[in-house]
């Protein structure tokens, strides 16, 4: 199935939430799709066009990336938390009338994933947690985003583009597709300056979300590129070994987005994670 993908908008405050929509609303299944960083909601495509028939599928743009505003002028970089991020996901699905959704977070989509479970456990009816983690940052990583920070504000977006592209991909995408390759510079193409530190920010200030997850009763799978070397594979079958019935799957030949990198067995993944999804929906 190709399914048609319209980009739509709504006002949350003074911003603007752009997203992308596929399938019929208003709907009792709905999966959400939250992007990594520094990408933006158009790296859901592949899984767009083919959300499984009976589901509706949302992808929002984060503040600041994509089409969508960045972060009012009176928000503070050093006190931004993914709350703000799953608040605008609880909008949207308010604005859809949709009352639980299931999540699949890539990333900082992961992140911001656990962020809703905090906020508004009632309304997440599954999780997908592609190439990301539930513990909280390290001293080092802590480090490291404050490292990006100043590289930012040096340097820019362009910058912060050029630090992260080898990162993304594995070694087998890096030598044999280009065109993924391009694909990942154009989504990083969007991120605004403020969109990137206020996220940089949000990540460096998460919490862990360990409890969080081993206390959430709806299916989890855990999806993870074979060559994912920001979050790797022994970390993300760590982090499913500690869910009970938690679906586990590492792809091969794909690293950070391992759903741009081998769309196929991604997809597989979501198909059946979306089965046990509809089995607990309202």
């Amino acid at each position: 199935m190709n399914l048609s993908v319209e980009r739509r908008q709504i006002p949350i405050g003074r911003r603007t939430l752009s997203y992308l929509a596929c399938g019929p609303f208003p709907t009792d299944t709905l999966v959400v799709f939250l992007h990594a960083f520094p990408l933006n909601a158009e790296m859901w495509m592949p899984q767009l066009r083919a959300v499984p028939e009976g589901w509706a599928a949302v992808a929002p743009d984060f503040r600041g990336f994509g089409d969508s505003t960045p972060d009012d002028a009176g928000i503070v970089r050093a006190g931004a938390r993914l709350e703000e991020y799953a608040d605008d996901v609880i909008a949207l699905m308010d604005g859809l009338g949709v009352p639980r959704a299931a999540l699949c977070g890539c990333s900082m989509g992961g992140y911001a994933a656990f962020a809703l479970l905090r906020r508004a456990p009632g309304r997440v009816a599954g999780l997908l947690l592609a190439d990301t983690r539930a513990a909280a940052d390290t001293d080092a990583a802590s480090a490291s985003r404050a490292a990006m920070l100043d590289l930012l504000d040096r340097g820019g977006p362009a910058a912060v583009a050029a630090e992260m592209r080898p990162k993304l991909v594995g070694p087998t995408t890096r030598q044999t597709r280009p065109d993924v390759l391009a694909a990942v510079d154009s989504l990083m193409d969007s991120a605004t300056a403020r969109g990137i530190g206020f996220a940089v920010a949000r990540m460096r200030n998460r919490p862990d979300a360990t409890s969080d997850l081993a206390a959430f009763r709806g299916p989890v799978s855990v999806v993870v590129g074979e060559e994912d070397a920001l979050t790797p594979p022994v970390e993300a079958a760590a982090m499913a070994a500690g869910v009970p019935g938690a679906a586990f799957m590492a792809i091969p030949r794909a690293g950070h987005l391992a759903n741009l990198e081998s769309p196929e067995a991604f997809n597989e993944a979501i198909r059946g994670w979306l089965k046990s999804a509809a089995r607990v929906a309202p």
